[in-house]
């Protein structure tokens, strides 16, 4: 893990990479401003996860810099790039603060952010190639997750296989040894 970064200068987003990208991987720009982000939220003081994308797996997309999330994220996911994941922590005045925050956070609540960002794209109607490009690309990550676990699946299959086949041979040398001893009573 890396050193925390004060991103505003006043201790209200600070981010710490987890994982490190790639060093070619893609970051946001004002030509790709679209993200898709995998996060899990925190309140820093309890721990208490109160948002998530990995519980179904999702993916959450924005458009850096409209204000469609909150300040903390146009601040951090714009300085990361695709494959990193870094903890993002953010102040009140970072997060929700006194603008409302949903019902189960504190407004006055300093939260923890775990963000994975997964791809960055173009506005719609951009560059078609790009766009297909990128969809392509995540039909092909999909994929490559859905052959994975089928793969786990599969090598499950085989290993309750192999028991139950380990245990129809004990089964029948127990049967087997059964029948020699009531062969062998017979015979004296």
């Amino acid at each position: 893990m890396s050193d925390a970064i004060d991103l505003t200068g006043d201790g209200g987003v600070i981010k710490t990479i987890v994982r490190k990208s790639k060093i070619d991987a893609v970051a946001p720009t004002e030509d790709l401003p679209l993200v898709d982000v995998h996060y899990e939220g925190t309140l820093a003081d309890t721990g208490e996860v109160f948002d998530s994308t990995h519980e179904d797996n999702s993916i959450f997309s924005f458009e850096l810099g409209t204000g469609n999330v909150i300040k903390a994220w146009d601040i951090a996911v714009k300085t990361m790039k695709v494959g990193e994941i870094a903890k993002i922590t953010c102040k009140p005045e970072y997060a929700y603060g006194s603008a409302g925050s949903p019902p189960d956070i504190p407004s006055d609540a300093t939260l923890v952010f775990e963000v994975e960002l997964v791809a960055c794209r173009p506005r719609k109607g951009s560059t078609a190639g790009s766009v297909s490009e990128e969809r392509a690309r995540l039909e092909e990550l999909k994929k490559q997750r859905e052959m994975a676990a089928a793969a786990k699946e599969e090598e499950k299959k085989k290993r309750e296989e192999a028991k139950a086949a380990a245990a129809a041979r004990v089964q029948a040398k127990l049967e087997a040894k059964k029948a020699q001893g009531k062969g062998k009573g017979r015979a004296k």
